[in-house]
Order: C-alpha cells, then sequence, then structure tokens
C-alpha cells in the first residue's frame, strides 16, 4: 500500500468512503465535484474499478489536489468476479484499518461494486444514483438485482435527475432529485477573452460544439445529417469515443474529434464557440439522464439546442433557456436561430434569464443540501446510541 500526503482539511465531519464506478481523472463530472466538496470536512477516500495483473493485491493511494485521497485497487489476475470483489473486499477493511476510519459515510455510485464493502460497517450508506446504469450498453445482468440489495442498505438515495427520481422513489421510501449543477465562475471564463486552443483554432465559423462522453447516447445519425445539411458550419467534439466502434462515427470534413480535454480546458474551447450542443440520442440510455453540460454551457454564455431529453426539456426548454429539436430537420432550425441570435437583444435577453436561472445553483449548495439530509438520517442513529448507552449507565 502505497503512502502520500494527505492534503484534506481538518475532519469535521464522519469520513467518507466512495465506491465509484469512473477514474478520478476521467471527465470530471458529478461524483467529482461531489467528493470535492465533501473533501472541504471530512477524509474522503474515492475506490476505483480495481486493476488487474500479475502482481500482489495492494492499495494504491495518491492526493488529488482538491484533498481526495484517489485509492486504486490492485489485484492479482486470474480470479472469478466473486473472488476478484472479495479480495478487494479485504483490501478496503485493511484501509479502514490502516487510516483509523471509524465513523464513516459508505458512498455507492455502482451497485455492481457493492461487494467490495462487505466487510466495512458504515454509520451510513448513500446511493448517489447519477444514472440508469442497467439500460447502458454492455451492462452486467447482475447489476438490477444488486441495485435492490442496495435499495435495502442504503439510508438515502439520491438521483442525478427528476425523471431518474420519477423512477427510484417507488423503490426506496427516502429518494430526493439532485440535477446536475454548475461551478459558474468556472465556465463564465468563456466569456472572456481566452486565446483560441491550438487544435481548434484553424476551423471556420460558425462552430457548433459538444463535449462529453461519445457513446451510446450520442445521437451519431443526427450528426451525421446536420453535417450534410450544413456543409459550412463546423461542428467539434470534444471527448473520450466509448463503447463505439470506428465505423459508428460519422465522418465528414466539417466534423472534428479533438479528443478528451480537462476540465480546465473546456472554458477556452466554448469561448469560440457559436452554438453548444446536446446531440443525445433518444434511447433506453439516455431516458433517465440529466446532462451536467446544460448549466455549464449556459454559464459559458453560448446559446444551446438539444434534443428533448426529458430533464433538459424541463426546466430549461420550459423557461426557454434551451432550444428543443429532435428531427434533423428540426435541428437545424434551431441551430440556425441560435446563431442569429447569439449577438442579438434577443439572445441577450435569453441569456440574462438563464444567468438568473443558474444563480441558484452551485456544487457546492447541492452538497450542502445533501450533507443536510445526511446529518438528519444519522441523528435517530444517535439518538438510539445515547438512548442505548444511558440504559447501560
Amino acid at each position: 500500500m502505497s503512502h502520500r500526503t494527505n492534503k484534506t482539511a481538518t475532519p469535521t465531519a464522519p469520513d467518507l468512503i466512495c465506491l465509484a464506478h469512473l477514474r478520478w481523472d476521467f471527465v470530471f463530472q458529478r461524483p467529482q465535484h461531489l467528493m470535492t466538496q465533501a473533501a472541504r470536512t471530512r477524509r474522503v477516500y474515492y475506490i476505483e474499478p480495481p486493476l488487474f495483473g500479475d502482481w500482489d493485491d495492494a492499495l494504491d493511494i495518491r492526493a488529488s489536489d482538491c484533498g481526495v485521497q484517489v485509492v486504486v485497487p490492485h489485484v492479482r489476475e486470474g480470479f472469478s468476479p466473486a473472488e476478484s470483489q472479495a479480495r478487494t473486499a479485504v483490501l478496503l477493511a485493511g484501509l479502514v484499518e490502516q487510516e483509523q476510519v471509524q465513523d464513516f459515510t459508505l458512498w455507492v455510485y455502482t451497485p455492481m461494486e457493492l461487494p467490495v464493502a462487505a466487510q466495512l460497517h458504515p454509520a451510513l450508506t448513500i446511493y448517489d444514483c447519477m444514472d440508469e446504469l442497467a439500460n447502458f450498453r454492455f451492462a452486467p445482468p447482475e447489476l438490477r438485482p444488486r441495485e435492490q440489495q442496495l435499495f435495502k442498505q442504503a439510508d438515502l438515495v439520491f438521483t442525478g435527475g427528476y425523471r431518474l427520481w420519477e423512477a427510484k422513489r417507488q423503490q426506496h421510501p427516502h429518494a430526493y432529485p439532485f440535477p446536475s449543477s454548475v461551478e459558474k465562475g468556472h465556465f463564465a471564463q468563456a466569456r472572456a477573452d481566452l486565446p483560441d486552443p491550438a487544435d481548434q483554432a484553424e476551423l471556420s465559423r460558425p462552430r457548433l460544439g459538444f463535449y462529453g462522453v461519445i457513446d451510446e447516447r450520442f445521437d451519431t445519425e443526427l450528426l451525421a445529417e446536420l453535417a450534410r445539411r450544413r456543409p459550412e458550419w463546423d461542428f467539434v467534439l470534444l471527448g473520450p469515443v466509448v463503447k463505439l466502434e470506428e465505423s459508428e462515427l460519422p465522418r465528414a470534413e466539417n466534423i472534428h474529434y479533438l479528443g478528451m480535454k480537462s476540465y480546465a480546458e473546456l472554458p477556452a474551447y466554448l469561448a469560440h464557440w457559436d452554438a453548444a450542443l446536446l446531440l443525445f440520442a433518444r434511447n433506453a440510455a439516455t431516458e433517465f439522464i440529466s446532462p451536467t453540460k446544460t448549466p455549464e454551457y449556459l454559464a459559458a454564455g453560448v446559446p444551446v439546442v438539444s434534443t428533448s431529453i426529458r430533464d433538459v426539456v424541463r426546466p430549461y426548454g420550459e423557461q426557454q433557456l434551451v432550444r428543443i429539436a429532435d428531427s434533423a430537420a428540426d435541428f437545424e432550425v434551431a441551430c440556425a436561430a441560435a446563431l442569429s441570435e447569439r449577438h442579438q437583444l434577443a439572445g441577450e435577453e435569453r441569456q440574462a434569464r438563464a444567468d438568473a436561472y443558474l444563480s441558484g445553483l452551485s456544487w457546492e449548495q447541492t452538497w450542502n443540501e445533501m450533507d443536510s439530509l445526511m446529518v438528519a438520517a444519522r441523528q435517530p442513529q444517535q439518538a438510539s446510541e445515547n438512548t442505548i448507552e444511558a440504559a447501560d449507565d
């Protein structure tokens, strides 16, 4: 087990162990934002999925810039999934003992990893359900049964959007919706005169951009048709391609795949886009999503066009902060309107309304509301413990 410098602030709240399905250094999104907030007042251990190889079981621990302790299990290859998770569970039990983690919250993102917590005894268990993972391509069949197990164990269920909450509240009595929030100051940098990134600078205008994971949720057919209809528009795509074959990606002279960019780099790209797109297909994998990029695009001051994803339509479409369209013809019209409005009074009015809406959003506020629910959930337990202690006296 490697050692590292603990950069967290002096803990004032119970420790937190997060079972994650995403690498910490992957696309910076909900888990990273929330765990960054949590690390301000407590020790946070972010448990990544294991790496398998010809090595002895061990944990690699490093401190992120924000103080989150990123923990990577290294597990010897050659065992069944159940055996590998049992070995990981032993490693986590060792982590708890070594770090003297006693009163802690278990924060779960994926039910698939629940067995690795088998030897842990959290005071509180949270299921932060950010997506309907069972609907994603290549989802393991065990996921739904394990989610049912997690529902029985969890004290609270948080969901990444309202559509997801409508589904999960039927399965847990203490489910609460926490749709995507935004770090406004970070994305507002796009409104300043930032240099155009080198790999984008030579592209013509107008530019219509998308950033995020490009996977089965991405509407490849819509992008292909838009590019065909509007060869004078340049489409800029930032992000990793996951679970899609090369043959599934649309190719054209005006479609530009610039690869994955860091969270810090995004404002510079947004600063030189004329419209930002939410190019999501309408399928099982997108029924419950609440795209983090919706408020981020708006905070950057860029007009937004989206397909009719439920958590974009409500509230952003209903409040006319984002244009909504599904067919290629309608999406083209919506993009043209967004481009023409960019520097007109109507665009300024739309942006002013967007800014007013965003004034009530922040990841800090989201975390504080979650934390209040966690504190309240712990109070009955503490009251019960005090009663037992009094009886023992």
